[in-house]
């Protein structure tokens, strides 16, 4: 988006102006309101899956001021009107359609009308006028369309909530579009005596009912008059379920209920953000848990069910109270009017907001600090069916290897009481781990599994070839070696297999090709013999590859050259033949060999133009299409052969390999490894290189969705399309596999270099993600009745058979852990993670320090606060041998500092807790396997031994249980391993917010205003000694150290860096900040140079000037460079990733990299990667940047301008730090793409030197490789 959403809705246009507008459709429109200053409509575009702007209409200038339009939107029933207000005073109604461009191209354009109120022109102001002309004056809180009939005096109707100047209470003012003057009047203004007005919404299929929600209840409003709006019914929310009708007063003396509750109850539920700041943090964050008060209940969401044609004059509306209890309102219609029919309880959960209906009686509702729900809607019941994942807010975090597999994962600590969790983040698409083996299965070549027939819903056979060897095993509950009854070649290495024919599998080998029918014993529907019938068939010369296809076998030998293509026949029951069809020398050798495994039918092919016509008559007809194959060749290229039967081995298409680096010298090892035929929207043809390159090939063709001479009735003789190279990505330096995640044209891929990525076959050019796995050498689907979806892949010499998890938005592991988890720190020494707790429910302390097994939730020990103490911070510690966590507290339960930034008079703790009662979790805990798929107890399966994944079980008692969260708050202290123990504390004037290491001897401590420094006597964590303390303007919140230096977060005076002489015992100010800073977090980058982040959303590198130490430290830090995030990061870590570098030459060496990478995390749930770049690469990377900021295909959806919205709130002159999500966009592209965007000229600027696109993706792909 590159900009802040600040409200969202959607304009129902997918049934609407067809074949004015093609990309839009059949699509419904997205509108989004912005600090771009524009009403965005966007549409998705599933090939490139992003979406791309159809219109950005002008409301305002960029920003956030309070009289600009762009705060609050609404759209009409019919789509056809939206409403836009700004915070107070004004508001827009826009007329949105489709009209012909008006420069003749006979195309559709999106056209607006747009009505301000108050008018904007002299003309307008003098039509409104009298009663209909009011001033608003006041703070517009919602706004709402009324349906009315389009005959009527105003349409449409909009009613809006508003808190005028100097007014206790919100009235409901309704505004009409005047159909003959064509401005907008203000029709009427409605206030009941009562509670605080909150929201109104319409009645679906009721013309001019509304429900007015108000702190505590719900009045029925009849607006059929817009003049005179009456109250039918008053609905209670706090005792009876329904009230009495009410009479409706003409004056409102005032209300019933304390304004200043409601009022503040309104502000927790319109601003989650503003929750956050004033319940948890430092300013504000850092207080304690919000406990609720008593108060009215309010209905924070709802929803209306989708109009349904069987049950008309009824409406039903689902809403959700602010204490999580969920029930349903009924509403019929008859000549009388609309009337209350039932009020019914339904369920209670989670206080929800937003609420969707769906269709089939579906709720979704989202927690604004917690997991989202699914629900099936049942008799006066909610069942959870699913959960949507919600990391934010992210309080803090840690990152640690993962079980030694070479990739990061991050600990987090997400959500609020009740809600919150420890969450485990891991990169790419996750994989749940079932099963692995021992380390038995080394020097494996090639992994297959197979069907016994095409249609059978299961794998029945896993193939494994050895480089001398090949063994075959049933596919089950039990993995038994059954190769003596399926009838494979066992002292040979299979270079390729696969099902012929029903019942019928071949084995290709270096020596020949064998055709196996197994027994009954490999397979019930085998041969009723005692051992399989087999036939082969042998070449005069060595086989190099092959392929297996429907009632087809194609292969290849090297010396000389030859192509074989071999059929199938049948002389009588059991008997079985191959013969050869077609043979054919070859200029060049072939090294890799491919064959659609289904025929092509128009179900799993995107045909275009009169094709698709064709088939819309005869949907069961199949493509005209030859059978073929596709081959790799080390000339190198990528052909296509028609290997139809009875028809002459003919070339259909050619795509030749010629990839250049950045000096234009061709790249060697451009051998396709292994070559794919995809069937998408377009067929492409995918080849992965020996050198770790990925290709995509795709035809010139554009009439129809083959060439010509791909189609049976085709005479052309010759080619007649060539295939185009599409898109080159570098993925690795090892030879790439492709593998399908299942056996159609269409299915998504794995690609396999050095490490495994899963491509989207269906997305536009080369679009893959990283798979949260280990580096792979093989890797195959396989299908059970107890694994349906598995995938077998062959590392570190094991088999692992895991499931992939395509569902969830994000890769990531839920452990409730009770309470507001608000620091985590990973202990290497016990592979555990111990974790800082506020906000617990129990009577006997409210914030304590757990000890928390990373791999199944479990809490093994726990140290506990004295009563109304909370745990600030904690850091772990050595203090000569042993090592000790180091823990601050507040013994107030205020807050920690004033509104000013200066400390609050309280008192604090700082505690040194013993680390040697934190124990490993039990070996048997991780060796337990996690799915009902049972490993084999014979010894012929390779699961004899079993080494099992952590188990996951449901929670019984979550609200939002799912397959990947534990729940742990249950786990009594009593239940526990062990206690951590205290040794030594100290008490300090003020809050301590903040702990840390200091020169492997020292600790520091933050409270108040103070910088405190302890030492311990002769290395004794018992005899805690203070060295000395230094004193800032304003509150402490955070420190950090590196080496001798010591960075410290001033809340408001910013960076200041210090340095501790020990001889004098005295603390000495270096550096400071050369401007004021609300402080979120700091990290050392070296002794010289820090990252830190801002309460304002900003993140800035901040290095010394290089002055002497005799000048005056004040404001000496210069700002490198900085990056508005439009989030407030409040946990920054450095850390270093470690990778192998993709090389361009077969020479160069094998580079082996780390980087100091920065990562930040945010209140709004975002991680933000930060690594450096060098000053070429960065040069090079600005002027991508630039260039793809202002493209049609990459510019910011919402208008916004990239450069102003990154450099928001920095001083100018100040470097950027690039966008990596911009940059990112340029390996999603086409190369035809990337080159129009390299050639782009840039508006007010000159020309630039020529960039090569090699160059761009050789940078980028590094960085893309590392952050994957």
């Amino acid at each position: 988006m590159f900009g802040i959403v600040k409200d969202i809705g959607v304009l129902q246009w997918h049934s609407r102006h067809i074949g004015l507008i093609p990309q839009i459709e059949h699509k419904d429109l997205l509108v989004v309101l912005s600090d771009s200053g524009k009403l965005s409509f966007l549409y998705f575009c599933p090939e490139m899956h992003r979406f791309f702007a159809i219109a950005n209409i002008e409301l305002s200038k960029p920003g956030n001021l309070r009289h600009q339009l762009g705060r609050v939107l609404a759209i009409d029933r019919e789509s056809s009107f939206v409403a836009v207000s700004a915070y107070e005073d004004k508001f827009a109604l826009i007329h949105v359609s489709v009209c012909q461009s008006p420069h003749g191209s006979g195309r559709g354009v999106i056209s607006d009308k747009k009505y301000f109120y108050p008018p904007e022109n002299e003309e307008d102001a003098r039509t409104v006028s009298g009663a209909s002309r009011t001033s608003i004056r006041g703070t517009i809180w919602t706004m709402r369309f009324i349906s009315t009939s389009q005959g009527e005096e105003y349409y449409p109707v909009l009613a809006m909530i508003i808190n005028r100047k100097g007014s206790d209470v919100n009235d409901l003012s309704l505004f009409g579009h005047e159909s003959s003057s064509d401005v907008i009047s203000h029709i009427s203004d409605y206030s009941e005596i009562g509670p605080l007005a909150l929201d109104i919404s319409e009645i679906p299929e009721m013309l001019g009912f509304a429900l007015l929600f108000r702190v505590g209840d719900a009045l029925l409003l009849d607006l059929r008059n817009p003049s005179n709006v009456c109250c039918i019914r008053r609905i209670s929310l706090t005792t009876s379920l329904i009230g009495e009708q009410v009479t409706v007063e003409d004056s409102c003396p005032g209300l019933d209920v304390d304004d200043d509750v409601a009022a503040c109850a309104l502000l927790e539920l319109r601003d989650s953000a503003n929750n956050i700041l004033k319940d948890d943090g430092y300013m504000d964050i850092d207080g304690v848990d919000s406990r609720g008060s008593v108060k009215s209940r309010i209905i924070c969401s709802w929803s209306w069910e989708p109009p349904d044609p069987i049950r008309q004059g009824w409406a039903r509306l689902l809403f959700c109270l602010d204490d999580g209890e969920f029930h349903i309102l009924d509403f019929t219609s008859d000549v009388e009017g609309v009337k209350l029919y039932t009020f019914e309880y339904v369920d209670r959960s989670l206080p929800c907001k937003p609420l969707l209906w769906m269709k089939n009686t579906m709720i979704i509702g989202f927690v604004e600090m917690g997991d989202g729900m699914i629900f099936k809607l049942g008799h006066r019941r909610l069942f959870l069916k699913s959960t949507i994942q919600n990391v934010a807010p992210i309080l803090d975090l840690a990152i640690a290897d993962y079980h030694g597999e070479k990739q990061d994962q991050m600990f987090a600590c997400c959500g609020m009481c009740p809600e919150g969790s420890l969450r485990v983040l891991r990169n790419g698409v996750n994989v749940e781990k079932l099963l692995r083996t021992e380390a038995i299965y080394q020097g494996v070549t090639g992994l297959w599994t197979l069907r016994m027939k095409t249609n059978d819903a299961y794998h029945s056979f896993l193939v494994l070839s050895f480089v001398e060897e090949t063994r075959i095993l049933s596919v089950g509950l039990s993995f038994n070696d059954i190769s003596d009854a399926v009838g494979f070649q066992p002292d040979v290495c299979t270079l390729a297999c696969g099902l012929v024919t029903d019942g019928l599998l071949v084995q290709i080998h270096s020596k020949g090709v064998k055709l196996c029918l197994p027994t009954v014993y490999a397979h019930p529907e085998g041969a009723p013999l005692t051992s399989p019938i087999c036939t082969n068939w042998y070449p005069d010369i060595t086989i190099s590859v092959g392929a297996v296809g429907h009632n087809i076998v194609v292969v290849a030998t090297s010396n000389p050259c030859c192509l074989y293509v071999l059929g199938l026949r049948s002389s009588s029951p059991y008997q079985y033949e191959l013969y050869e069809t077609q043979h054919v020398q070859l200029q060049y050798e072939v090294s890799c060999i491919s064959i659609p495994q289904e025929e092509l039918r128009p179900d799993n092919v995107t045909l275009s133009g009169g094709e698709r016509d064709n088939f819309s008559n005869n949907p069961s007809a199949d493509v005209n299409v030859r059978k073929f194959a596709v081959i790799g060749t080390h000339k190198p290229s990528v052909e296509i052969i028609s290997v139809e039967p009875g028809e002459a081995l003919r070339l259909l298409t050619i795509g030749t390999i010629s990839v250049n680096n950045a000096l234009g010298a061709p790249v060697s090892g451009c051998i396709p490894e292994n070559v794919r035929f995809v069937a998408a929207e377009r067929f492409y043809i995918l080849a992965g290189l020996r050198n770790g390159m990925l290709l995509r090939f795709e035809s010139e063709a554009t009439e129809h969705y083959f060439p010509g001479s791909f189609y049976k009735d085709s005479s052309i003789p010759s080619v007649t399309a060539f295939l185009q190279l599409i898109s080159i990505r570098r993925i690795g330096i090892t030879p790439v596999f492709l593998v399908p995640i299942h056996d159609s044209a269409n299915a998504d891929i794995i690609v396999l270099s050095d490490r495994p990525w899963l491509l989207h076959a269906a997305r536009h050019s080369l679009a893959y993600s990283s798979i949260s796995f280990l580096p792979a050498s093989h890797v195959t689907p396989v299908s059970s009745v107890d694994c349906p979806n598995g995938l077998l892949f062959v590392a570190e010499s094991c088999l692992h058979l895991v499931e992939m998890v395509h569902g969830k938005r994000l890769n990531a592991q839920k452990f409730s852990i009770g309470g507001t988890p608000r620091k985590v720190l990973y202990h290497n020494e016990s592979r555990t993670l111990l974790v800082l707790r506020t906000g617990l429910s129990g009577a006997s302390c409210s914030s304590d320090i757990v000890q928390v097994d990373p791999q199944n939730g479990v809490l093994l020990s726990r140290y506990k606060c004295e009563p109304g103490e909370t745990a600030k911070c904690m850091q772990i510690t050595k203090i000569g041998s042993d090592q000790v966590l180091v823990v601050g507290t507040s013994r107030s339960a205020g807050r920690s500092m004033m509104s000013n930034g200066e400390a609050e008079s309280t008192k604090g703790r700082l505690i040194v807790l013993s680390l040697e009662a934190v124990e490993s979790p039990r070996e048997s805990s991780s060796f337990i396997p996690t799915s009902s798929f049972n490993p084999s107890s014979h010894s012929g399966s390779p699961f004899h031994d079993i080494i099992g994944y952590t188990t996951e079980e449901f929670s019984s008692n979550s609200l939002c249980s799912s397959p990947d969260e534990f729940c742990c708050n249950q786990i009594q202290a009593e239940q526990m391993a062990g206690h951590l123990r205290s040794l030594s504390h100290a008490t300090l004037s003020g809050a301590v917010l903040a702990v840390y290491p200091y020169l492997d001897r020292y600790v520091l401590a933050a409270a108040g205003n103070a910088i405190y420094v302890f030492g311990f006597a002769n290395e004794n964590p018992h005899r805690m000694k203070k060295c000395t303390v230094g004193r800032t303007r304003f509150t402490i919140t955070c420190l950090k150290t590196f080496a001798s230096r010591i960075a410290v977060g001033d809340c408001r005076d910013g960076v200041l860096f210090y340095s501790y002489n020990e001889s004098h015992r005295k603390l000495e100010l270096i550096y400071s900040d050369p401007a004021q800073r609300l402080v979120g977090d700091i990290a050392l980058l070296n002794c010289e140079t820090a990252v830190v982040s801002d309460r304002r959303g900003s993140i800035s590198v901040l290095s010394s000037t290089r002055l002497e130490i005799s000048e005056s430290p004040q404001k000496n830090l210069a700002v490198n460079c900085s990056f508005y995030m439009g989030e407030t990061a409040m946990s920054i870590q450095k850390t270093a990733f470690r990778y192998r570098l993709p090389i361009d030459d077969d020479t160069d060496p094998v580079l082996e990299s780390a980087y100091n990478c920065i990562v930040a995390s945010t209140l709004l749930g975002s991680l933000f990667v930060m690594i450096p770049l060098t000053s070429e690469e960065h040069q090079l990377l600005q002027d991508v940047q630039e260039r793809l900021s202002v493209h049609p295909l990459t510019a910011p959806v919402l208008g916004n301008d990239h450069a102003e919205f990154r450099q928001r709130g920095i001083p100018s002159g100040i470097p950027p730090i690039l966008d990596g999500d911009m940059l990112v966009q340029f390996l999603e592209l086409t190369g035809e793409q990337q080159q129009a965007i390299l050639a782009h000229a840039l508006p007010g600027k000159g020309p630039r030197r020529p960039v090569s696109v090699f160059e761009v993706l050789r940078t980028l792909e590094r960085v893309h490789y590392a952050l994957n």
